[in-house]
């Protein structure tokens, strides 16, 4: 069996080894501005981007339509943040397209609605059933203020109404508490001897 030593050297040669054949091994990605080991960690290669690409007009389209992904974004944020995302260029290249035929900002979510329909919108128009979608939630808060409202009110006039006659909170609680709540001699005695069991 070999000693420690030789061990320890023989691990350590190795490893220098290994060093050296790795630095001398030609990288995917290795250049002027540094190394990037694995390019496709990145995500998918795009390609190389044009003067539309940043454009303002492009941008807001983009910021209305959704991504077909299940992700939820909008297109734009889509396709400069997921690199993964194979549906946002898609739909980038096609409001490109629309763009370049001279179509307006709005012809182009036209378009995008009669094509894939209103889920292809960020928000959907403000119209018909959809109203409700943009109006119960707020009723719904209204009424459950209102509700918190009134709830707190009776509560305070009971307490109010309760310091008024003299008699604390718990008190004004206790006696209006039903009678059947109350414990005969016969149960307390009997809960007494059970918690004195318990405790030895």
């Amino acid at each position: 069996m070999p000693d420690r030593r030789r061990f320890l050297a023989a691990l350590a040669l190795s490893l220098a080894a290994g060093r050296a054949w790795a630095q001398d091994a030609p990288l995917a990605g290795q250049g002027d501005v540094g190394t990037l080991r694995d390019p496709w960690s990145a995500g998918r290669p795009r390609d190389r981007t044009g003067d539309l690409e940043n454009d303002a007009t492009i941008q807001a389209v983009e910021r209305r339509l959704r991504c077909p992904c299940p992700c939820g974004l909008d297109v734009y944020t889509c396709r400069t943040t997921d690199f993964t995302c194979t549906y946002s260029p898609e739909a980038h290249r096609e409001v490109l397209a629309l763009y370049q035929q001279g179509r307006s900002p709005q012809e182009i979510i036209d378009a995008f609605v009669a094509r894939y329909g209103e889920r292809a919108l960020m928000a959907p128009p403000p119209r018909g059933f959809n109203l409700a979608g943009y109006l119960v939630p707020g009723a719904v808060v209204l009424l459950l203020g209102a509700a918190l409202v009134v709830v707190l009110r009776r509560r305070s006039a009971g307490a109010a109404g309760a310091a008024a006659a003299g008699v604390s909170a718990p008190v004004a609680a206790r006696a209006a508490a039903p009678e059947s709540a109350a414990a005969t001699p016969e149960e307390l005695e009997r809960l007494r001897r059970e918690l004195e069991a318990f405790d030895r």
